[in-house]
């Protein structure tokens, strides 16, 4: 971030002084990025195929991750029970041995999250064997919708632009595209929906009203709430249009674009309909609320006040919900600390949608607002983006907890403002210097420096990028603990049963008990120590399997023979 804040400085320097400098080469490249940009289709096409080629290239220094995360595990669980031709599995006999974080295990055995990603996951696992494949795929379908999105509401040249900077920002370091929790799919998602809405005014084509539904049915799959909030002020512009249009009339209308929209989320609802049913027994019930009714006490949303505390089994489960999460909790119903949090929550936001270059073409397009009137043509969609900004805003400051993937829905709403502060940028011009232009011809170029600097990190011996905050260049796969002693455990004959222990202040942040969605047929089965009574239940039901006792908290973590004393 420093490097690429320092560039930037070294940018407008040169931008006030020589902005003239290098504008043959620039002529020339942009003269070919334009040619490929008239090709609408080839140049969305291409931007998908670069991002996987791009992640794939990346391989030798960004390898296949291990999942490590409690999130990544259960969207993991899913795509293993979709892969498999379920969508639940029946709770295990020994199920309160198996008890974890973000996975349910009455009334189904199941991921508590959405079916969207997992079954992202679990296309990578049916074709390739392998999940991470559905993250790549998953990746490039992001990036070539966010071309297709911006397509239809800016010059080509800049939607390609734009493709190219999800590629390089979202698809190859960031966490999105080399973890299992997500991001892509429901970034994806927003992209259709902000696609096809200006589409649909312009033609009222029904295969755009198709993908706008097909866009709301991956949100409401992906990130149900977000989703939500971003839909809200695409449909009322809908609505708005209906009353207020003059070109067609009103039942063309309804039978050209309304009809196909309405069909497909009927077949949506139905089908998510039916997969809450066979997980939780309700069409209308959602598996993490009772995840969340089960096991926490802090509240999905700021206004609402913390649960009853539930009777735990484990210590370690106890003290994640009722101080690890109501510890924060509590810090937010100050003032401060809901302001604080709000802060956090943009600081996140800027960490990693943003930056310090994508951070100047707004900085140039708000100071130079007031010199030039606003287009014409424009005058739905100001409005419309204005309203979308202020309610995913309060969408997302309403929550308690974020991560950068609670917003992948208002992704292409962000690359939207961002190609549109660049065009703002390129027009603008200080004491007749082409002072913007050379502006926007220098974020490119730092841009891509940028990708070329953290590529080659290892080889120029550069510090590492810290863990945290998540930005779009710091995620670096590693072999995990948990990994390692799985893989030591599969090269043994036989099958094992791992009874994990954590120590009794244990602060660990990732949990080790996660299984395979057919637990009984795994090779190794992932066990919470109940103590040596409730532990020889366990091995009683399992007593074919070797026994292991597993010690995440040591250092490094220890497994040994498992003893009943």
């Amino acid at each position: 971030m420093w490097i690429e804040f320092g560039l930037v400085i070294g940018a407008v320097a040169l931008a006030i002084t020589v902005p003239e400098i290098g504008s043959k080469f620039f002529q020339f490249m942009e003269q070919k990025f334009g040619q490929l940009a008239g090709q609408k289709r080839r140049a969305v096409v291409i931007v998908g195929l670069l991002a996987l080629c791009g992640r794939g290239a990346l391989l030798p220094i960004l390898i296949t991750p291990d999942p490590h995360i409690n999130d990544e595990f259960g969207h993991l669980l899913l795509a293993d029970t979709l892969a498999h031709g379920r969508l639940a599995n029946p709770t295990p006999a020994m199920w309160r041995h198996f008890e974890t974080f973000h996975v349910l295990m009455r009334p189904t055995y199941v991921s508590i999250y959405p079916p969207a990603q997992g079954l992202a996951l679990a296309i990578g696992e049916i074709i390739a064997h392998h999940p991470f494949v559905g993250v790549w795929l998953s990746v490039g379908a992001m990036c070539a919708a966010i071309c297709w999105m911006l397509q239809g509401w800016v010059s080509a040249e800049l939607a390609l632009l734009g493709g190219f900077l999800a590629i390089i920002r979202l698809g190859t370091f960031s966490y999105w595209a080399n973890s299992y929790w997500g991001g892509a799919v429901a970034a994806t998602g927003g992209a259709l929906v902000f696609g096809a809405l200006p589409r649909i005014f312009a033609s009222q084509r029904r295969r755009d009203s198709v993908i706008l539904g097909i866009g709301l049915a991956i949100l409401a799959n992906s990130r149900p709430y977000e989703g939500l909030i971003l839909s809200l002020p695409v449909a009322t512009s809908l609505l708005v249009w209906l009353f207020l249009k003059k070109e067609s009339s009103p039942r063309e209308t309804v039978e050209r674009v309304f009809l196909p929209l309405v069909l497909v989320l009927v077949i949506a609802a139905l089908l998510t309909g039916f997969y809450l049913w066979r997980v939780t027994g309700s069409p209308f019930r959602m598996p993490e609320l009772i995840d969340r009714e089960t096991y926490a006490v802090v509240p999905f949303f700021m206004w609402q006040s913390p649960g009853p505390e539930p009777s735990y089994q484990y210590e370690d489960i106890r003290r994640y919900y009722t101080q690890n999460e109501l510890n924060f909790y509590k810090s937010t119903r100050t003032l401060e600390g809901a302001m604080g949090v709000s802060v956090v929550k943009l600081i996140h936001f800027w960490f990693f949608f943003l930056g310090p270059v994508l951070t100047l073409p707004f900085i140039v397009a708000v100071a130079t607002s007031r010199k030039k009137p606003p287009q014409a043509g424009a005058d739905w969609k100001t409005p419309f983006l204005v309203s979308a900004v202020i309610a995913c805003s309060l969408g997302i400051a309403g929550e308690v907890f974020f991560f950068p993937h609670y917003a992948a829905p208002m992704t292409g709403l962000a690359y939207l403002l961002i190609t549109m502060a660049i065009s703002k940028t390129r027009e603008y011009r200080w004491r007749a210097k082409p002072v913007g232009l050379f502006l926007v011809r220098a974020m490119a170029a730092i841009i891509i420096l940028m990708f070329i600097l953290r590529a080659g990190a290892p080889l120029l011996t550069l510090s590492p990028t810290p863990d945290f905050p998540l930005t779009w260049c710091n995620d670096a796969p590693v072999k995990t603990e948990r990994a390692r002693l799985s893989a030591l455990l599969a090269q043994y004959p036989g099958t094992h049963l791992a009874v994990v222990r954590y120590k009794t202040n244990s602060q660990s942040e990732y949990d080790w008990v996660y299984n395979d969605a057919k637990i009984d047929d795994a090779k190794i089965i992932w066990a919470r120590d109940a103590g040596a009574s409730q532990n020889k239940e366990l091995t009683n039901y399992y007593p074919e399997r070797k026994v292991w006792l597993v010690e995440p908290d040591e250092v490094p973590p220890k497994i040994s023979p498992y003893s009943e004393q």
